[in-house]
C-alpha cells in the first residue's frame, strides 16, 4: 500500500508537470507554427527572411539534448521559480524544450490544409485572420490533435529524464527508490505505469481527431 502510495503521488507530479508544460508550450508554439506558415513563399504574408530566421531558431532549439538544456537553463529556472529543482521548477525545461517541437508539428499539420481551399476563401474576400481560424486551424484540426498526444508523450518521456537531476515525478521515483536501491522490481512497476500513461493518452487522442474528423 506504501509503494502504491507512492507509485500515485508520484505519477500526479508528473501528470502535473507535463500538462502545465503542455499548455504553455501550445500557447507560444502554435502561435509559432502559424507565423512559420503564413511567412513561407506562398503563405499569405510570404517573409523569406523572417521564415528562415525563425525556421533555423525553432530547428537550433530542437537540436539540444533535454538533460544539456535543463542544465544549462538553470540560472533562468531558478530566477523565474526560484529554485531549480523539484516538480514545478522542471516545468520551465520542460516548456522550452517543447515549444519548438510544438512549432514544427503545428507547422506541418497546417500544411496539409488544401491550398485551393484558402485561396476560394480569399477570392470571397476573406480577412486573414478569418482564414488562420475558419480554414488553416479548423481544417487542420484532427491532424492538431494528434500533434497535441505525440508532444504530450514526449514531455512525458523528457519528465522522466528531468527525474534523473532532481525533476520529481516518476522519473525521480525510479531513480531514487529502484535504481539507488538495487530495487528492480519497482523501476519495472514505474515503467508499466508510463507505458499505461502513454497509450491512454494516444488512444484518448486519436479517437478524439477520428470523432472530430468524421463531423467534417
Amino acid at each position: 500500500m506504501e509503494i502504491l502510495r507512492d507509485i500515485l503521488l508520484a505519477t500526479g507530479e508528473t501528470l502535473y508537470m507535463s500538462l502545465v508544460s503542455l499548455v504553455i508550450s501550445y500557447l507560444i508554439g502554435l502561435p509559432l507554427g502559424i507565423l512559420l506558415i503564413l511567412t513561407q513563399s506562398d503563405g499569405l504574408f510570404p517573409r523569406k527572411t523572417v521564415n528562415t530566421v525563425l525556421g533555423w531558431i525553432v530547428d537550433m532549439a530542437r537540436s539540444v539534448p533535454f538533460i544539456i538544456l535543463m542544465i544549462l537553463i538553470v540560472p533562468v529556472t531558478r530566477w523565474v521559480m526560484g529554485t531549480a529543482i523539484g516538480t514545478t521548477a522542471a516545468i520551465v525545461p520542460l516548456t522550452l524544450c517543447a515549444i519548438p517541437f510544438v512549432a514544427r508539428v503545428s507547422e506541418q499539420s497546417l500544411k496539409e490544409v488544401d491550398k485551393g481551399t484558402i485561396e476560394a476563401v480569399l477570392a470571397m474576400g476573406a480577412k486573414p485572420w478569418q482564414i488562420i481560424l475558419h480554414v488553416y486551424l479548423n481544417e487542420a484540426l484532427p491532424s492538431l490533435v494528434r500533434g497535441i498526444a505525440l508532444t504530450a508523450i514526449n514531455i512525458i518521456g523528457y519528465s522522466a529524464m528531468a527525474g534523473a537531476l532532481g525533476g520529481g515525478g516518476l522519473g525521480n521515483y525510479a531513480i531514487t527508490e529502484g535504481y539507488y536501491r538495487y530495487d528492480t522490481t519497482l523501476v519495472i512497476y514505474t515503467v508499466l505505469v508510463i507505458v499505461v500513461i502513454v497509450i491512454l493518452l494516444q488512444t484518448t487522442f486519436n479517437f478524439v481527431a477520428k470523432k472530430i474528423n468524421h463531423k467534417k
